[in-house]
């Protein structure tokens, strides 16, 4: 009996000992977690590394990825200031858009939309809802962008007619949806002192029985593009808080912009640093004298969030208005071919002068003609395989011979899927049957390098992440026409357009080595989704939607 209670006493005592040491163990294991300012768990978090691996937790730290993994082996490492469980919702790095005019659609939300409009007279009742709700004086100058003759019954560029009988004390410059073609009224011909008969080089101002129509095409908008009254800093701060805010909700954390200006890079500089501005800009300054002055011999101008890195120059117009350069007639407007915007010597020149340098050479050209004179001057200049990364905006129509300058060369093309979608429905009017099958052809210019970077072109095209990536993938529009898609035999799988549209759009703009996948040591830039893109029915790409954004572990956006 004795010899039992002391084995049952020894026992007891075993059991405290062992539940002692598994306290102590626990103890020790919550106490020497390792701080961390975010960890993420319980997610599906497509990291976008090279083998396209999905873990379920990370822990950031100084706005950088620290660690990912298991939720286990998160959770036990580490410990978050603040920790964020994601019962189990999709989340990917950060959407970067390797094409689009960030500064130009701030602004453009403070001007009349007419997006979207059918007619030439819908566009004039929009302006006129617009001056009164925004109570404008005579005087002031009126703006709008987005009208598309296409969309119209009457397919005709509209003339100034209407404007000067309704708005005959304001100026008025409505642009095109590509930006490559503007219509002014009366009183802005006259506040630019715009002649008729004047020649202009890469653009044309739009003559009727001599008159001028009020349309201008190309460089020709620059005649009064340079009487506009220019923004203060205070007018920046607004339209980019904006803008920020509209790309932040569909997932963008970097937005390649094309073509700015020093003054504008200067702001954008000095909103970021003072905090208020927190999108991350890779800049491509445009074809002008004051910019190359500025730059060229300080090099490349970086900050945590601001990139100052290439030079955006325009090769041709585009297509919707007939700008864009063809090698042969366009198919709905005989005799006539487009145009280059400058002089293949100044491409020339500007190749040369760049190549010295580590500035990216990206060059605007859209039809086959202009296409092939960039890729040839890229070619002559960069004499074969090279890391410089110089890129192609657009390359929307390649002539089947010229694909392969793209790879013996590593030009990058730089495409807008939604293009495509857009276009589709009068593209082979102006191209005919033979020529739009090497239109928009995605997988064909994928297959030159390897990669490829994807963008919207906004606000050219919707700012939607979610057109992108279906267009990409399905090539119908939002309606799922055509039924069988448009030429889906150059459609992306749904891998390629999420690397285009992430680690690919980075490495175009030399900065896969910061941004774009989810790796240890990169910038916690990422998006929570309520859709799993991968994985999806075609039709809920569409419906998908933000839940969050991040940039440098911070949240920047939450859907209410």
């Amino acid at each position: 009996m004795i010899y039992c209670t002391f084995e049952k006493n020894k026992a007891m005592r075993i059991v405290k000992l062992i539940t002692y040491y598994l306290l102590l163990i626990t103890f020790a294991s919550c106490k020497f977690r390792q701080k961390v300012t975010l960890v993420v768990h319980h997610a599906k978090i497509y990291m976008l590394d090279e083998n396209f691996t999905v873990v379920e937790a990370m822990a950031i730290r100084d706005g950088k990825i620290l660690e990912t993994g298991t939720n286990d082996e998160i959770l036990k490492k580490h410990e978050g200031e603040e920790e964020l469980n994601a019962d189990g919702k999709t989340i990917y790095p950060g959407f970067i858009d390797a094409h689009a005019h960030f500064v130009g659609y701030g602004f453009g939300l403070g001007q009349v939309n007419l997006y979207g409009t059918k007619s030439w007279q819908e566009c004039i009742d929009r302006i006129k809802a617009f001056v009164t709700e925004r109570e404008i004086k005579p005087g002031d100058w009126i703006q709008g962008r987005g009208w598309d003759q296409n969309d119209w019954e009457v397919k005709q560029f509209p003339t100034k007619d209407l404007l000067d009988a309704d708005f005959a004390n304001n100026p008025v410059v409505l642009e095109r949806v590509d930006g490559h073609a503007i219509v002014i009224n009366k009183k802005a011909i006259e506040l630019a002192a715009i002649n008729p008969d004047a020649i202009i080089k890469g653009g044309s101002i739009e003559k009727i029985n001599g008159a001028i129509t009020g349309v201008l095409i190309d460089n020709a908008a620059a005649l009064v593009q340079a009487v506009i009254p220019q923004p203060d800093k205070a007018a920046y701060a607004k339209a980019l808080n904006e803008a920020q805010q509209n790309c932040f909700a569909v997932g963008l954390t970097t937005i390649h912009d094309c073509g700015l200006n020093k003054k504008d890079v200067d702001i954008i500089d000095a909103l970021q640093k003072e905090g208020s501005l927190k999108m991350k800009l890779f800049v491509m300054l445009s074809d002008d004298s004051t910019n190359y002055a500025a730059y060229l011999t300080k090099g490349i101008y970086k900050t945590e969030l601001l990139n100052v890195g290439g030079f955006k120059l325009y090769g041709d117009g585009a297509l919707g208005s007939r700008g864009a350069c063809l090698l042969h007639d366009y198919s709905d407007k005989p005799g006539w071919k487009g145009f280059l915007l400058s002089d293949p010597q100044h491409f020339k020149e500007v190749a040369l002068k760049l190549s010295n340098t580590k500035f990216q050479m990206c060059t605007h050209a859209i039809g086959d003609s202009g296409t092939r004179e960039i890729l040839k001057i890229y070619a002559d200049v960069l004499k074969g395989k090279n890391d410089k990364r110089w890129r192609i905006e657009h390359a929307q129509v390649v002539n089947k011979n010229d694909f392969n300058l793209f790879g013996a060369n590593n030009i990058i093309p730089s495409v807008q899927p939604t293009h495509a979608t857009s276009d589709m429905y009068w593209a082979a009017q102006r191209l005919g049957a033979e020529r739009i099958k090497t239109a928009y052809a995605y997988k064909d210019l994928l297959s030159q390098n390897g990669w490829m970077p994807l963008g919207t072109d906004f606000p050219v095209e919707d700012i939607s992440t979610f057109k992108t990536f279906y267009a990409a993938v399905v090539r119908q529009d939002a309606k799922g026409f055509p039924v069988n898609g448009f030429q889906t035999e150059n459609a992306l799988s749904r891998e390629q357009t999420l690397r285009g549209m992430t680690i690919w759009a980075a490495k175009a703009a030399f900065e896969e080595k910061e941004k774009g996948s989810l790796e240890k040591g990169k910038a916690a830039d990422f998006i929570i989704l309520d859709t799993d893109l991968m994985h999806c029915e075609n039709a809920a790409i569409l419906k998908a939607a933000v839940i969050k954004t991040f940039i440098n572990g911070q949240k920047v956006f939450e859907k209410k």
